[in-house]
């Protein structure tokens, strides 16, 4: 009888501790950890909308590949207007933006940038058939010229204009899109934007490259300042991706060459 009720006990306990277990085994396990990236998708391509309606491009396959060597699971992508993105970086919102930003002096006063990942210059495009063929922003002077909002192409062609005395009519636009689209239908006379992604737009939309203008602008990824281990993480990440086949096959995918 006793040999009986210390069965029962011995088993009652089992089970107890199997439950046990398995609760703190749950409540414990290590949850998926995910990086949180902010992107405009407006700017091919390095991050844009695909056909089925997918946040893709250079950017993004990018930064999932830095994401994955540094330990995470994957990414979460949100989107937003790209002069909302360091906003909701510093308010936490997002972890890193990854959207073809430009590393500037301005922008790292409130962010820090990892190591540059690709170089750009500006580049001003017309309209196919327009007469207007300018060779600088001297040949714009009282026209109307598009830029994306928050932009370095904007600040530059604003700064330009105000330090030569150029009546530049200089328009903001949310994204490059609109832009170009007012230029094609012929509301303004020319658009400047980062030379990788003129060079896409031409081959889309009825415009040309009228001139580059050396501004010799480096992209970097964005965390927030002080973030030192997220910084050091994707650096690390960038430096063991460069240069292999990985990264040859990123730049064959959405640069052909």
């Amino acid at each position: 009888m006793k040999l009986v009720h210390i069965a029962i006990i011995v088993l009652v306990a089992a089970v107890v501790a199997s439950s046990i277990a398995y609760y703190y085994t749950r409540i414990q396990a290590p949850q998926a950890k995910y990086l949180v990236v902010g992107t405009s998708p407006d700017f091919p391509p390095f991050e844009y909308i695909d056909e089925k309606g997918n946040i893709v491009g250079f950017d993004i396959d990018l930064i999932r590949l830095l994401a994955k060597k540094a330990g995470y699971d994957d990414i979460k992508i949100v989107s937003m207007d790209f002069d909302s993105l360091i906003p909701a970086l510093t308010q936490g919102k997002i972890d890193v933006i990854a959207s073809g930003m430009s590393i500037t002096e301005e922008r790292m006063k409130v962010v820090d940038f990892t190591n540059p990942y690709w170089e750009a210059d500006q580049a001003i495009i017309v309209r196919k058939d327009s007469s207007l063929k300018p060779s600088s922003l001297e040949d714009l002077n009282g026209k109307a010229v598009g830029v994306q909002t928050g932009t370095t192409g904007a600040d530059y062609v604003k700064k330009y204009a105000g330090e030569h005395g150029l009546n530049i009519d200089v328009r903001e636009y949310p994204t490059f899109v609109l832009a170009v689209q007012d230029l094609v239908n012929g509301r303004i006379d020319a658009v400047v934007v980062d030379s990788p992604v003129a060079e896409m737009l031409q081959q889309k939309y009825p415009v040309v490259i009228s001139t580059i203008i050396k501004t010799g602008e480096q992209y970097g990824f964005a965390v927030r300042k002080g973030d030192t281990v997220l910084l050091q993480a994707l650096n690390n990440a960038l430096r063991e991706v460069k240069g292999t086949q990985e990264w040859n096959s990123l730049v064959e995918k959405y640069f052909g060459a």
